[in-house]
C-alpha cells in the first residue's frame, strides 16, 4: 500500500516541480519502494510543505511549530514514527539534529532511508539531520542527496558534500 501511496505521490511530484526530485531513477525508485516500511516513502507525501504555507499541517504531524523551532529533527522523529521505526524521542534531546548521533547503528555506507546528521551553527550542539537518498560525484566531489525538514523552510531534497557528515546512521531492531 504504502509502496503504491509513494509511486502517486512521486509521479504527482515529477509533474509539478522536477527540479527536486528528477535525480532518482528508475532502479533507485525501485529500491527505495522495495522496503514498505523506509520512511522515504512517507517522507516523500510531505516534499514542498513550507513552514509557512503548511504551518498548520506540519504542526499536527510533528507536534512542534515549524516558524519557532528549528524542526529537522522534529519531521524526522514524526517520519520514523508514521513508518512504524522508533524514532529518538526517549532522548535526553529529541529535538537535535546530532542526538541522531545515538539512534540505530553507525554505518560507513549509506543506503536509501538511513540517517545522516551534518554540524550546522558554531555551537557544538547544533546539526541537521535528514534522510539519505543518493550519492552523487561532481567535479570529483562526493555529495549525498538528503529528503530533510527544515531544508529552506521546506521539506525538501538537498544536496550535501559528504565529507562533511559527522555521522550515518541505520535503524536496527
Amino acid at each position: 500500500m504504502r509502496a503504491l501511496v509513494f509511486l502517486i505521490v512521486f509521479s504527482t511530484l515529477t509533474a509539478c516541480d522536477v527540479r527536486t526530485v528528477e535525480f532518482i531513477s528508475p532502479q533507485e525508485r525501485k529500491t527505495i519502494v522495495v522496503n514498505n516500511n523506509n520512511p522515504v516513502i512517507t517522507g516523500f507525501q510531505y516534499i514542498n510543505f513550507t513552514e509557512t504555507a503548511n504551518r498548520s499541517e506540519l504542526k499536527e504531524l510533528m507536534n512542534v511549530d515549524p516558524k519557532r523551532t528549528e524542526w529537522c529533527a522534529a519531521f524526522v522523529n514524526a517520519v520514523l514514527e508514521e513508518s512504524d521505526i522508533e524514532s529518538n524521542k526517549g532522548h535526553a534531546y529529541p529535538l537535535t539534529a546530532r542526538a541522531f548521533l545515538d539512534w540505530g547503528v553507525s554505518v560507513k555506507a549509506p543506503e536509501p532511508g538511513d540517517l545522516v546528521v551534518f554540524p550546522r551553527g558554531k555551537e557544538g550542539w547544533q546539526g541537521h539531520v535528514g534522510f539519505y537518498l543518493k550519492t552523487e560525484i561532481i567535479n570529483g566531489v562526493k555529495y549525498y542527496w538528503i529528503l530533510g525538514g527544515n531544508q529552506n523552510n521546506k521539506v525538501s531534497i538537498v544536496r550535501y558534500r559528504a565529507n562533511r557528515a559527522l555521522g550515518i546512521r541505520r535503524y536496527s531492531l
